[in-house]
């Protein structure tokens, strides 16, 4: 395996002509520390457990997702806009690349679903969810409906604090993330890196009031004992992603 690439702030290489376009709003971030050990047994083959110091982390993602579009065409107002809660680990694959692997991503909108499911192969889940600002708190719900478990559910609220003039390391490793590992195509090597490209995350401290959730054992990963290393809130940012690029690094036609 190479050496890890450097953790940088800024997205690494410009997406020319992406596969996909959106803004990802009103997010909170909420992480706990995890052995690697933990963890390294529901990371795709061909990736490892990515870590800061030693330790890699648990991220629990409240957001929502605004106007997906394909290629260079307009986001879509309905279909394209919902909120959206992921279960999320940190991964490091053969070629350094450094990205995160989703264990559950519950959306709000069945087709949005059923296509993230079909054409990537991504752990989407049908549920029942809101995002509600109010005034310097938000509140995130959700109450999963398909394919399951039911019951896995989750009630987030966080206040907003100052704004995070220069983020730690730590904050870094946890929001920098330029892509994502996942088995897109089948084949003995089904492992591929889908790449992003954003603005540098505007971050700002939050205060987590309220955390009830089982998404994280509903995703195969054991319940948070203590309280979270690390709560952030931002208030979003326009995405673009690539198309997956093979274990070779080399693009999909």
């Amino acid at each position: 395996m190479l050496k890890p690439t450097p953790v940088t702030p800024d997205a690494p290489g410009r997406i020319r002509i992406p596969l996909l376009t959106q803004e990802w709003l009103d997010l909170t971030f909420i992480h706990w520390a995890v052995e690697p050990d933990v963890v390294a047994g529901l990371l795709p083959k061909g990736t490892a457990p990515d870590t800061h110091d030693g330790v890699t982390y648990v991220g629990l993602v409240a957001f929502r997702m605004h106007r997906v579009g394909w290629l260079r065409m307009p986001g879509v107002p309905y279909l394209g806009t919902f909120p959206e809660t992921n279960v999320r680990l940190y991964s490091v694959d053969e070629h350094g690349r450094r990205g995160v692997v989703f264990r559950s991503m519950d959306a709000s909108r069945l087709i949005p679903v059923v296509m993230g499911r079909v054409g990537f192969r991504l752990p989407y889940l049908w549920s029942r969810m809101t995002v509600r600002p109010s005034g310097d708190t938000v509140t995130y719900t959700s109450s999963r409906r398909w394919p399951g478990p039911r019951g896995a559910s989750s009630r987030i609220t966080v206040r907003t604090g100052e704004r995070i003039e220069e983020p730690t390391a730590l904050e870094h490793f946890l929001t920098a993330r330029w892509g994502m590992h996942n088995a897109f195509f089948g084949g003995p090597e089904p492992l591929a890196f889908l790449p992003n490209h954003h603005p540098r995350w505007p971050l700002y401290r939050a205060e987590l009031l309220t955390c009830e959730e089982n998404l994280i054992t509903a995703a195969g990963l054991p319940a948070p004992s203590s309280a979270p290393v690390s709560v952030l809130y931002s208030p979003g940012v326009p995405v673009r992603l690539g198309r997956p690029a093979r274990p070779a690094g080399i693009p999909t036609p």
